[in-house]
């Protein structure tokens, strides 16, 4: 199994639920200048957070291994998500990335991306309470507050839409800039709780096991304790602490009579 390529760089924008990579992530930042800067300013919908992310997702498709149907892995995964292809008003898609790195990311066009290395070590109810973390971010709008921000912050645009204030579409070139530009970006710690209450209360309203979210993230801390800190955790540093995140939710569930 090989390590994540760079095109990846892009997950890390959604990490929160396993900042624990293998891999160091490493981007080609060749690409787009700030051409646009100080120019009209790019009014930016949800749509067009889809659109890019879209964008980048299927970049990211063609630059790294994808299990393909019949891979026991994809065959796991939609067992486990048969009846989610729509959540949290988002038409999802879910695939397998057969990679080293231990991640999940869920963009703003509904793209769910597992790692193979993940489902290795988590349990089905684990993997759920992952990605509902993960969808979560999405159906709370961060993932698209980050696009937009990474878009022009990066002014990844030409001087005909700087003037007309339209979102383009991306060329190769540009992608990897892009992809940069989301690595560098990260949610505060109030949106990865908020996230963990989603992926909370989408266990509880699925009647799934909502203490596997907990267990989940026990795995993470246990992780952390020998890791070294690579530049894709440090980044990661805003997020609260895997074991008290983990305490939380028992305590949730302890109050909600889900468990003992």
């Amino acid at each position: 199994m090989k390590k994540i390529t760079t095109y990846l760089a892009f997950s890390a924008l959604l990490f929160a639920a396993a900042p624990y990579a293998s891999a160091q992530i490493k981007i080609n930042s060749k690409g787009i200048g700030a051409v646009g800067k100080g120019l009209k300013a790019v009014t930016f919908s949800d749509a067009d957070a889809a659109k890019l992310a879209g964008e980048a997702v299927a970049y990211m498709d063609t630059h790294n291994t994808v299990a393909g149907e019949k891979d026991p892995y994809t065959i796991r995964l939609k067992k486990i998500f048969a009846k989610h292809q729509s959540e949290g008003g988002l038409k999802l898609n879910f695939k397998v990335y057969k990679v080293s790195d231990i991640n999940a990311f869920a963009c703003a066009d509904g793209s769910v991306r597992v790692f193979s290395s993940l489902m290795d070590i988590m349990t089905d109810d684990e993997l759920l309470g992952i990605i509902g973390h993960e969808i979560g971010h999405v159906a709370n709008k961060d993932s698209r507050d980050a696009v937009k921000s990474a878009y022009k912050r990066e002014a990844m645009m030409d001087a005909a839409a700087s003037q007309s204030g339209v979102v383009n579409s991306l060329s190769q070139s540009q992608l990897g800039s892009f992809a940069t530009a989301l690595l560098d970006s990260k949610f505060s710690r109030k949106q990865e709780s908020e996230a963990d209450d989603y992926a909370y209360n989408f266990m509880k309203q699925h009647n799934y096991k909502v203490t596997a979210l907990a267990s989940a993230f026990n795995k993470f801390a246990d992780m952390d304790k020998g890791a070294k800190r690579t530049k894709s955790e440090k980044m990661l540093s805003s997020h609260p602490d895997s074991a008290e995140r983990a305490a939380k939710v028992l305590e949730k569930a302890k109050k909600d009579g889900l468990a003992s």
